[in-house]
């Protein structure tokens, strides 16, 4: 079966109605740790209501909690529990429109007072052309003139009303049919839908249209002359405004063991994970990224300090940045991380990794690393926080670069744990009671992180790997030895060569 391809505004619609402003995850985070990509991969062979449950739980503070991680390795412990589970709820996988708008959203209108006439107007209008086909009176026919036309005026008023309300019913019946079909699956996982599974059926068959109505060849004639749809339109509206409460707990109880189903069958098929511990600090033991295949495992510790990441251009900084921070939100949304052991804090996490300017608003780079600087903080003020921020405020010149990072680490780290990458080595200086340096390193082939500041910096030997010509990196080399120089002595009085031209430090 093929997936109905939602957009990511319709998956979104259930957190943003259920939980509003409530969430710790900002859309910046959102897109910097790769989420949109990750979440894809989860939502494979799932439905609406499981996908709006996953992206649900990855955006609340404690995600699906311990009831649904013991319903996961329940369901990893018992495949033919999970491929029964999996055929209950097969169908719903084909609905194309979602309902939590309608559910959990503003309350639905109440029926016009003048519904009962609908039942009438048809029958009033068949009474008025026999009598005049019967009797030949003019003033008949023109009431069944009259009559025709308003049949008509009243479909086509509500005709799109009633054909997208049918859509959503029609996922609001799949979902009580997969309520029904779960609550059937005899184990302990699925009762919490089983004692309701009767009343699920029932309400199904209640938001049904009459078995003479829906018969092919007939449904267009009953609808278009007596009014059918409309009158199913308004009757099952009721029907959903009146059971509303029912259809909202069968709504997160489906959606629940759906996403449940798909966190297991996703874990079925990965290489490592493990089940992460709650601690003070963040241990991660060969961790690694899911989006990566054939990802090298690295280890990480981030005690009570923060973290200062270094190392060569190219080396995976940005990478491992990632790997932290992908794995420190599922461990709070699905209590399990990608790697050997894991141990991690309960915290949010955000980042700044992807600023970007803006040529619509006209905003610079910098002034895009300067307003999520500023968001950062605001964010560190309301909470605790676990802040990954990749080569803060690039867009500047060096000294006020690493000024102004500086200073805003400090505030960041005052409030939560940080884990920033830079090539500003001289931040780790600056910022040692609050960071630990770690760098990133090939050793033998592999990928090592350990304690410690890179002390071999490849920036210009990379100009020689690209193929730029030995004249462009002798330069190159020659300025950077007369920068280093002068940064070291910046009061000195001596003159330095740099190409036969003499320069005053």
């Amino acid at each position: 079966m093929t997936d109905y391809p939602f957009v990511p505004s319709d998956v979104a619609l259930y957190h943003r109605t259920v939980s509003g402003t409530d969430s710790v995850v900002d859309a910046h985070t959102w897109n910097d740790l790769l989420l949109p990509a990750y979440s894809a991969r989860l939502a494979h062979e799932t439905s609406i209501l499981g996908q709006q449950e996953l992206h649900r739980r990855l955006h609340v503070a404690q995600g699906g909690g311990a009831d649904s991680v013991a319903r996961v390795r329940a369901l990893l412990a018992d495949p033919p529990l999970r491929q029964r589970l999996q055929t209950a709820v097969a169908d719903l996988r084909g609905a194309d429109r979602e309902i939590s708008g309608t559910l959990f959203g503003a309350a639905l209108p109440s029926s016009p007072r003048w519904l009962p006439a609908l039942a009438w107007l048809p029958l009033a209008c068949i009474g008025v052309v026999v009598g005049a086909l019967f009797s030949g009176w003019l003033p008949l026919w023109g009431a069944a003139v009259v009559l025709a036309l308003l049949l008509c005026a009243i479909q086509a008023r509500y005709y799109e009303a009633v054909q997208e309300w049918g859509r959503g019913l029609h996922t609001t019946q799949m979902m009580l049919r997969a309520h029904t079909l779960l609550g059937q699956v005899d184990d302990v996982t699925t009762a919490m839908l089983r004692e309701d599974a009767a009343q699920a059926a029932r309400l199904n068959r209640r938001l049904s249209r009459s078995l003479v109505a829906d018969m092919p060849g007939a449904r267009e004639y009953s609808d278009w002359l007596f009014l059918h749809n409309v009158r199913h339109y308004f009757r099952s509206r009721d029907v959903v405004r009146e059971h509303l409460g029912f259809l909202r707990a069968s709504f997160e109880r489906v959606a629940a063991l759906d996403a449940d189903l798909a966190l297991a069958r996703h874990l079925s098929s990965s290489a490592s994970y493990c089940w992460a511990e709650q601690g003070d600090a963040v241990q991660l033991d060969e961790v690694v990224h899911p989006l990566l295949d054939g990802a090298a495992a690295l280890s990480l510790g981030m005690a009570r300090q923060g973290v200062f990441i270094s190392g060569q251009n190219g080396i995976g900084k940005s990478t491992l940045l990632r790997t932290v921070g992908l794995n420190l939100m599922t461990a709070r949304a699905f209590g399990f991380c990608y790697a050997a052991r894991a141990v991690t804090l309960l915290l949010p996490v955000y980042s700044s990794m992807q600023n970007e300017d803006a040529l619509s608003s006209g905003e610079s780079f910098y002034m895009a690393e300067l307003r999520r600087g500023q968001e950062l903080l605001a964010l560190a003020a309301q909470r605790p926080a676990i802040f990954i921020i990749d080569e803060i405020f690039r867009g500047t010149n060096y000294v006020e670069s690493v000024a102004a990072a500086g200073a805003v680490l400090d505030a960041l780290a005052a409030r939560g744990r940080v884990l920033v990458a830079s090539h500003h080595l001289v931040l780790a200086s600056l910022l040692s009671e609050r960071l630990q340096p770690w760098c990133v390193s090939r050793v033998d082939g592999r990928w090592h992180v350990a304690p410690g500041l890179l002390v071999d910096t490849n920036g210009i030997a990379l100009l020689a790997e690209r193929g730029f010509a030995p004249a462009i990196t002798e330069r190159a080399n020659r300025i950077h030895a007369w920068l280093s120089n002068y940064m070291a002595h910046p009061s000195g009085e001596q003159l330095y060569q740099v190409d036969g031209v003499q320069c005053q430090g």
